[in-house]
């Protein structure tokens, strides 16, 4: 699978090059270039489109910052590692800005770079990789004419656009206590395709609604399904907190979930806190609703937004999400550990399950569990996958580790 990849490695220094050059292709990545230019390297990616850039941050003329931006100006999408000789919270904020523009982050290395993190790199890549997918397809113009407003409509309304499940796991008992839907597309020219790769354009058309409509409609047949086989299974389901402007918004959800024969209390809305209402007071009287209802709220992506602190003290969550951000390679990391510690506490005194998202290595998993956290999910745990699968995942005995088990040193 490695080396079906193109991977690219920018850095300003020949030596640096050749030795992460060498790495990578000890690790299985045998298409392997080098450039010490990132504006030579924004053409190449333009031209002949690498799947992966192992890049550098401090460069001279155009700096790491720089590039990125570049890459997203561009509408140029290829996975990213960042590798730094400067502060790992330099290497942090990096990060942080490739995702909120739109790209994704395999890791972020301090020099020097170990083998030990160039595998892990390559774990996490496959990871990533669902069976059978193709790689994500560049956004050309061939490939955005196959994402009119029509055809997107359409995927929702026939199930090509359809709910994945990612297992949330107890962190004491290792038992499967929840699914997430995230949605998918197989796309019956461009592949199965991620939602990075066309949520934008939904929005874009207005058709937030009619994608949580279907993401529900999904969850609640496979909740129906696994009770079936013996599994009750909450299902939680993302919300934009936009739509909570419709003002009828949570009697439909009820009604719909109501009339499947589900208690409202096995389902749970995860509200994003970086997608806010017009209208604050609809804000507030929405989730009031869906809680009178008695749905579950989670703050999602705890620690991302801009009102983090006061959203979560004025809504009546009953769940507190970390972001991955603040989760992934904590173990590792003084800075990401401190807020991810702080995370906790403050979930835990208001009284509200706490989950960490991004659960990528058995160091992730041990530390959340110490400093206090209930659930996990994360690809340790598994990436999403479709009703089937994850109808396999229940039927397995609960993991150990999840309760016993101490990482490898």
């Amino acid at each position: 699978m490695l080396s079906a990849y193109k991977v690219l490695v920018l850095d300003d220094h020949a030596f640096q090059c050749a030795h992460l050059k060498d790495m990578l292709e000890e690790a299985g990545f045998s298409h392997v270039d080098t450039l010490q230019s990132a504006g030579d390297a924004l053409r190449s990616i333009r031209d002949d489109g690498y799947n992966l850039v192992v890049m550098d941050v401090n460069m001279p003329v155009m700096d790491g910052a720089q590039f990125i931006h570049e890459l997203a100006r561009q509408d140029l999408t290829p996975m990213l590692a960042i590798v730094t000789g400067c502060s790992r919270r330099m290497a942090n904020s990096i990060s942080l800005m490739a995702k909120e523009r739109g790209l994704a982050v395999l890791g972020a290395f301090v020099k020097p770079v170990s083998h030990e993190q160039i595998d892990s790199l390559a774990v996490g890549l496959l990871r990533k990789t669902p069976a059978g997918a193709r790689f994500s397809v560049p956004r050309t113009d061939c490939a955005s004419s196959l994402l009119d407003r029509n055809s997107v409509k359409s995927a929702l309304r026939d199930g090509s656009i359809r709910a994945w499940f990612q297992p949330k796991k107890s962190l004491s008992s290792g038992q499967i206590v929840g699914a997430e839907a995230l949605m998918r597309w197989q796309h019956q020219e461009l592949g199965l395709m991620m939602p990075s790769s066309f949520l934008k354009t939904l929005r874009d058309y207005g058709l937030d609604h009619d994608l949580l409509i279907r993401m529900l409609e999904d969850g609640l047949k496979a909740y129906r399904i696994w009770r079936g086989q013996g599994y009750r299974i909450p299902i939680s389901i993302n919300l934009p907190t936009s739509l909570l402007d419709r003002p009828q918004l949570p009697d439909e959800l009820y009604y719909m979930v109501t009339n499947s024969g589900l208690p409202a209390e096995d389902v749970t809305f995860e509200l994003l806190e970086d997608d806010m209402t017009v209208d604050a007071g609809q804000y507030y009287m929405g989730t009031s609703r869906l809680r009178l209802k008695g749905f579950g709220l989670s703050q999602d992506d705890f620690g991302k937004g801009y009102s983090t602190m006061y959203s979560l003290i004025s809504t009546p969550f009953t769940e507190l999400k970390i972001d991955r951000a603040f989760v992934c390679g904590a173990a590792k990391d003084e800075v990401r550990a401190a807020a991810l510690v702080s995370s906790v506490q403050l979930g835990r005194q208001l009284g509200l399950q706490v989950t960490a998202e991004g659960v990528e290595t058995m160091q992730d998993l041990q530390f959340v569990r110490q400093v206090g956290c209930d659930y996990a999910q994360g690809y340790l745990i598994s990436a999403a996958v479709d009703v089937s699968a994850f109808s396999r995942l229940l039927a397995n005995k609960p993991n150990p580790c999840f309760s016993t088990c101490t990482p490898p040193h």
